[in-house]
């Protein structure tokens, strides 16, 4: 990876990380706490393990297969993307999707289903 590639990565890693302080969380690059090659882009959202992608291209499944391999056992991978003149995106697998929604579903109405 080049140094111009990587820098876009940081620049990415910084604004996903502002984002999710926007919405009230304590969010920071993961390479500032953690550093090992397994831990989060970001860090400080509690029950997502969060990779950010700053790319034109997306490997889409490499990518949340990254994130899979390298989640805790409580934890739910996503991937957050963003391409260039566009807005940020966040994928996650089709399971932990309907997890998250019947959760909030179930919130909104008060009963499962």
């Amino acid at each position: 990876m080049g140094r111009m590639s990587r820098d876009k990565g940081k620049r990415g890693e910084r604004e996903a990380a502002a984002l999710f302080r926007q919405y009230g969380f304590d969010a920071r690059r993961g390479v500032q706490y953690h550093g090992g090659p397994d831990s989060p882009d970001v860090t400080g959202v509690p029950g997502l393990h969060i990779e950010v992608k700053r790319v034109e291209r997306l490997a889409l499944y490499d990518a949340l297969d990254q994130a899979r391999r390298d989640a805790g056992p409580e934890e739910i991978p996503v991937v957050v993307h963003r391409k260039n003149d566009c807005r940020w995106v966040v994928v996650l697998g089709f399971e932990d999707f309907m997890t998250l929604y019947r959760e909030w579903h179930s919130g909104r109405t008060g009963h499962e289903g």
